[in-house]
């Protein structure tokens, strides 16, 4: 099977982007500086630092949105993660950026 039909239906509606982000879990862990490769209302493709960890869930804060977004992540690859955009949050006053 090629590498492109292994590839979520979806992805070629995908806006591509190149957005500069951050994980954010909560107040007692740092956050995890990423970027918004390409994007859809419901969903994105995040580039992580090699050997970072993301959790199964957290905020994504895009400061060029100026949004908050909750996510789940739906797979990881190498430096990539697949998040399913589930809502959007304030962003929280602990977060300096």
């Amino acid at each position: 099977m090629s590498a492109s039909a292994q590839r979520p239906t979806d992805r070629e509606h995908r806006r591509r982007v190149l957005k500069r982000a951050s994980i954010l879990v909560d107040i007692d862990t740092s956050e995890i500086a990423c970027a918004v490769r390409n994007q859809t209302e419901n969903g994105a493709e995040l580039q992580v630092p090699l050997g970072i960890q993301a959790p199964d869930e957290f905020l994504l804060y895009v400061p060029l949105d100026r949004t908050a977004y909750t996510c789940v992540v739906r797979w990881r690859r190498d430096d990539r993660l697949g998040v399913e955009i589930t809502g959007t949050a304030p962003k929280p006053h602990w977060h300096y950026g």
